[in-house]
């Protein structure tokens, strides 16, 4: 850029504008109804009291009943933490963020007992990643057999059915693949959990695909650091990230349909699977 140097105060004001920035977007008011959440955590290492440790990055993206998507947080921190997830929800419903009816993420442990607690709204595990690990109970030349199996429930058309078929498979793989079985009873109502909102927006409600391309680029950005010297360093370099690719949603069509979302109703949603979600 024809620079000989930068000096030291250039780059601590050159960091505070961008800081200012950065957090302008992510503690931004949200109004109206946001349905559906998505969660999901980057593990980066940083350096803290002379170690080098892992965090988690979460990063939350909701969809409202206008059918846009936005960014809509970024929190660091122990993901397995339960006290950590409720303090980080806690300051998006502190925001604005209401009328959530479905969180989707992956299984952290807590994540789901914090969702209830703060939102009452239903949890939906990723169901590629639930595939994966309901797979990792079947040998490696019998994956098709099983997951040609397992989908037979995704492929129903309505809850009640999928749930049904559900269990019909479960008692059909038992007498070979017991833990398989024992899974897939465990988890058919977090695993099924989007079956019950409307059918326009189910593709959308099972899988992190409205993140992909954030993770894709927020690890890539990690991976040229390495570590982070501290835990300011990660807000500032992920959080620019994540502003550049909302400022390219606003402009995009919209994500969601939005006449689907008036048959959102509270009693369309399965009541055993809202008692069980608050129960948790």
């Amino acid at each position: 850029m024809g620079l000989s140097g930068i000096s030291k105060s250039t780059v601590s004001k050159l960091c505070k504008d961008i800081d200012e920035r950065i957090g302008e977007f992510l503690n931004r008011p949200l109004t109206g109804e946001w349905p559906y959440v998505w969660l999901d955590a980057t593990y980066l290492k940083v350096r803290q009291g002379g170690r080098i440790v892992p965090v988690a990055a979460i990063t939350a993206v909701a969809a409202n009943t206008e059918g846009r998507r936005e960014i809509i947080g970024l929190g660091i921190g122990p993901s397995e933490a339960e006290t950590f997830w409720t303090e980080f929800l806690r300051s998006l419903r502190a925001r604005g963020l209401g009328g959530v009816r479905l969180v989707i993420s992956d299984a952290h442990t807590g994540l789901k007992s914090a969702i209830a607690r703060v939102f009452e709204a239903t949890w939906q595990c990723y169901r590629v990643h639930w595939m994966r690990n309901a797979l990792a109970y079947a040998s490696r030349g019998q994956y098709t057999v099983v997951a040609a199996a397992i989908r037979q429930a995704f492929d129903q058309s309505d809850r009640a059915h999928a749930g049904e078929t559900c269990r019909k498979v479960s008692e059909q793989l038992r007498p070979r693949w017991p833990k398989l079985a024992d899974l897939m009873d465990a988890s058919e109502y977090d695993v099924l959990a989007y079956m019950s909102f409307p059918r326009q927006h189910r593709t959308k409600l099972h899988s992190t695909n409205p993140i992909e391309r954030v993770n894709k680029e927020v690890k890539r950005r990690a991976d040229v650091v390495g570590i982070f010297p501290n835990e300011a360093s990660i807000m500032r370099l992920i959080g620019a990230v994540l502003f550049e690719q909302n400022d390219e949603w606003q402009t995009s069509s919209r994500y969601m349909q939005v006449e689907a979302f008036a048959q959102i109703d509270k009693e369309e949603i399965d009541p055993i699977l809202s008692i069980t979600t608050k129960a948790a």
